[in-house]
């Protein structure tokens, strides 16, 4: 029998692989926390513990955003509402805009249209013009 007709037997995988920290890997990781702590600092924002970022980079805890935002960038920033009231679009109510004629050929250059090579439209001028495309049809 072969696989696909068993029930309850299955060749995905449906768990993510447990996270095994080595030696190596845990060395990388202290540079890699005091370098995120680092850039904390420079952010003003708080330092967190090696625990807190392991927990943070195998994405077992969010990061929380209740941290304060610094004093200089408090300020509230205007809105878009403010800023239509200060400057107020210009309104003239002047423009008038017509419709264009459609246009026409009004001239007697063009005789007709012919047909050359399957659904191929040609305009047709003269009576040389119309023999030359009809022989071409025939071969």
């Amino acid at each position: 029998m072969t696989m696909h007709l068993l029930r309850g037997v299955s060749t995905l995988s449906n768990r993510k692989p447990k996270f095994k920290m080595t030696k190596a890997k845990h060395n990388e990781w202290q540079l890699d926390w005091q370098e995120y702590n680092r850039d904390q600092k420079r952010q003003g924002l708080p330092k967190i513990s090696f625990e807190e970022y392991c927990d943070y980079r195998l994405g077992r805890k969010k990061k929380s955003n209740t941290v304060s935002k610094p004093e200089h960038l408090s300020t509230s920033l205007p809105t878009m509402s403010d800023h239509r009231k200060a400057y107020p679009s210009l309104s003239t109510n002047t423009g008038n805009t017509y419709r264009n004629e459609s246009m026409q050929y009004t001239g007697t250059l063009v005789r007709g249209i012919a047909t050359m090579h399957k659904s191929n439209a040609v305009p047709v001028i003269d009576e040389q013009q119309m023999q030359e495309i009809s022989r071409m049809r025939r071969g």
